[in-house]
């Protein structure tokens, strides 16, 4: 099962290629993230930890665009400025 130390690797991954592309900024999905870290959809996941990664990389100027109602989930969605 992937760790939020992984996650935590790949959104900083996306979000340098975002930056080395000239982008503003980028919005990053958590089922993108952990289908990219593997292990999702499975019955033996880390949603929560890929949730928890994306929500302490957030800087201030930051938006979450979408959070499910537990906060935690598939559909979360954050806006990361670059």
């Amino acid at each position: 099962m992937p760790s939020k130390s992984d996650f935590k690797t790949e959104i900083e991954n996306l979000i340098m290629e975002a930056l080395e592309s000239g982008e503003d900024f980028i919005d990053i999905t958590s089922k993108c993230v952990h289908e990219k870290v593997g292990g999702y959809p499975s019955r033996i996941h880390n949603m929560p930890g890929c949730c928890d990664a994306m929500y302490e990389l957030k800087k201030e100027k930051d938006e979450i665009l979408h959070a499910p109602n537990k906060g935690k989930g598939a559909t979360l969605k954050i806006r990361y400025y670059l």
